[in-house]
């Protein structure tokens, strides 16, 4: 072959190579947003390594993604894998109790005994025992919850629950946390929050988020926080009272992104942050880059770090304690709580939780 074939060859592979990544068609259509400066961990998110004295518990098997906790009024401890097994966690070590399917993410007890699970795949679902799982919530005035994320349940039975998407569906789109990468990166606002009352209506109450997360509602049930993992923040929905109805923002400019939110009970709230923020947010004004970057694939594409930490707050937004693992030996940290004498730490994909007396927390 003469040089000019070889020049000719390699102009339309470097041709094609662009189109590729100017006009290649992908799923992503980002927004351009503002990201508010990350000032890091500093204040009341300096950095400590109090999480280093959680054990690692790990699931039996190969299995993986203890996503979420829930107490039972028995004080039976509940937790779920990727593959949708469900395992009692409060002994030695976990003990498969049923196989549930799906992928559960959320977790609560509700008044009435009954575990009650946010599935990523198929909606609000509701379990007593082995082998009497039952759709409560599939679909809202006929449209489908492609991705219910976590719920918290009142002294009512009324169910609230958050949606973290409604553009990418978990199921179709890899998984959770591929399809949590992708909502993210595009800054789409479709998520929102439902209600779910005894008499089975079901409806909107709250909507407008990039990527819905944590739900958990105050003692008195007058509020509902409400995590949003793709803005760094935390938000207050009255639910009753002179203020019924208004949001506000209760925290922001976090440095790290909310995922699941948990009522201790005593008017106290534990978060988890999935990831510190990542640097790739300084392309967020700039969409055409973003969509240049997705082409590229995978291995430039914006991902979780893995540094594990939770933030216990109260309902004024007032940071109490934090507790973190710096070296990312928990993996994605999504959710925790005290239980007993037990300090638990869940996460997304590892094959494990953490656990801790609650005498060595700080």
């Amino acid at each position: 072959m003469n040089k000019g074939a070889q020049v000719r060859i390699l102009s339309i592979v470097i041709l094609l190579g662009l189109a590729y990544l100017l006009i290649w068609p992908v799923p992503v259509k980002p927004a351009a947003v503002e990201m508010p400066e990350d000032a890091g961990f500093v204040g009341d998110f300096v950095e400590n390594t109090a999480l280093d004295a959680a054990q690692l518990i790990p699931l039996p098997g190969q299995e993986i993604g203890p996503e979420d906790i829930a107490v039972m009024p028995d004080g039976a401890i509940y937790t779920t894998s990727l593959s949708g097994t469900l395992y009692r966690i409060d002994g030695v070590e976990p003990v498969e109790v049923d196989q549930l399917g799906g992928r559960p993410l959320g977790l609560k007890a509700g008044p009435d005994g009954a575990l009650y699970i946010a599935d990523s795949y198929r909606g609000v679902m509701r379990w007593t025992g082995p082998g009497t799982l039952d759709t409560l919530v599939g679909d809202i005035n006929g449209a489908p919850v492609i991705y219910a994320n976590q719920l918290d349940v009142a002294r009512d039975g009324t169910i609230y629950f958050s949606n973290s998407s409604d553009r990418f569906d978990p199921e179709t789109m890899g998984g959770t946390k591929p399809t949590s990468v992708l909502t993210i990166w595009e800054q789409s606002d479709t998520g929102y929050v439902a209600r779910r009352t005894p008499d089975g209506r079901t409806e909107q109450i709250a909507e407008g988020f990039v990527y819905t997360n944590g739900v958990a509602l105050s003692p008195d049930e007058d509020f509902l926080l409400i995590a949003e993992t793709g803005r760094a923040r935390v938000h207050k929905l009255w639910l009753t009272g002179p203020n019924a109805g208004r949001q506000e923002i209760l925290l922001e400019n976090l440095p790290g992104y909310p995922d699941n939110l948990e009522a201790q009970g005593d008017g106290t709230y534990w978060m988890a942050f999935a990831s510190p923020r990542v640097p790739s947010e300084a392309l967020m004004p700039y969409p055409f880059l973003r969509k240049v970057i997705w082409r590229l694939g995978p291995a430039v594409r914006p991902a979780p770090i893995h540094r594990g930490m939770m933030v216990q707050f109260d309902g004024d937004g007032t940071i109490l304690r934090t507790l973190q693992d710096p070296q990312g030996r928990l993996g994605i940290t999504t959710g925790g709580k005290i239980a007993g004498d037990q300090f638990y730490v869940m996460t997304l994909d590892s094959p494990w939780f953490g656990r801790m007396p609650v005498s060595d927390m700080p």
